[in-house]
């Protein structure tokens, strides 16, 4: 073999070997594309399984599990029934609570042109007049037969006079959020707070007397309208999935023990608290009346006495609802 033949096939086989080394580090080394594949399919395995016949039972990350919302619907039944329905735990934390977790105040979420302030006055009040230009919307004057203290409140629109007359959230925003509306989306509290449902046109005072208690630690001074608030409550309670603490749940059987036929208040149902009537005014001679105590309002045969009679004073109505001597 000559010198120029043998050069030239070491040469051949020295390519063949390079070309042999290069292939399996290419077999061995997966591409950047095969590692995201991998990864990616890895990922997947773990949110998902394959039955028998092949076909994939995906479940969603957990980021994708967000809370279940409430069905929004009013139960129907008694009181009582759908109150032992309802989960009874602790309060929870107030911490992170503010208006502004219930969306903007009285928002017009049914989109009538009206906000739900006004829409709950002209609901609930009699003998209305409206601001011009307002579509009948704004509520300049009306009359409010008031479930809370059973008064009569003319009510006259104004800076100094509009806060005669407010509207109440039957379950207050800050008990619902500390039993169980931290869990709802915004969308749903928004429409929680603006719920005509939850709502009631009613005197200012006490309004501000009950600011955000619950039924343990405040109740309508009006007696006959407490079976009516306590139910109502817990239709909200329910439609909106919170819960009650032990006392509340407590305090809402009592009251309804006297009334055990109460049943939950219909979704959009008005309340029709009955007609005030007036008292004719005192007589001159008895505006000065005085009495000892209630044994002597008996045997006076004025009892009982309310807010205002002649002879009412603190003293005689210990528990404060506005009716002595009872």
């Amino acid at each position: 073999m000559s010198i120029d033949v043998f050069r030239k096939s070491i040469a051949l086989f020295a390519s063949a070997g390079l070309l042999l080394s290069l292939g399996a580090c290419s077999m061995s080394s997966p591409s950047s594309a095969d590692v995201s594949s991998s990864a990616s399919s890895s990922e997947t395995g773990r949110n998902q399984s394959v039955s028998d016949d092949g076909s994939s039972d995906e479940k969603p990350s957990p980021s994708a599990q967000a809370s279940e919302e409430p069905e929004l619907k009013v139960p129907e039944g008694s009181a009582l029934d759908v109150l032992e329905q309802l989960p009874v735990k602790g309060r929870a934390p107030k911490t992170g609570y503010s208006r502004d977790q219930f969306g903007p105040a009285w928002s017009d979420v049914d989109h009538n042109g009206c906000d739900t302030r006004n829409d709950i006055l002209n609901r609930d009040m009699s003998d209305k007049t409206y601001k011009a230009n307002t579509h009948d919307c704004v509520v300049a004057t009306g009359v409010l037969n008031d479930p809370y203290t059973g008064k009569r409140i003319n009510f006259t629109r104004g800076q100094d006079t509009s806060t005669a007359v407010q509207i109440d959230h039957v379950v207050a925003l800050s008990n619902a959020w500390q039993t169980g509306a931290q869990q709802l989306s915004e969308a749903t509290r928004t429409q929680f707070a603006n719920d005509p449902y939850n709502l009631l046109a009613v005197d200012g005072p006490a309004n501000q007397q009950k600011s955000d208690g619950d039924a343990a630690t405040w109740l309508p001074a009006n007696k006959s309208f407490r079976c009516e608030y306590v139910a109502r409550q817990i239709g909200v309670k329910k439609k909106y999935d919170l819960w009650v603490t032990q006392g509340e749940h407590d305090a809402m059987k009592n009251v309804l023990s006297s009334c055990p036929t109460q049943q939950v208040p219909s979704d959009g149902g008005v309340v029709t608290p009955l007609e005030v009537q007036e008292s004719a005014p005192a007589p001159a001679q008895d505006e000065n009346v005085y009495y000892k105590n209630c044994a002597a309002v008996r045997a006076a045969g004025k009892a009982p006495l309310h807010r205002g009679d002649p002879g009412y004073a603190p003293k005689l109505d210990r528990d404060g609802d506005g009716i002595a001597c009872e």
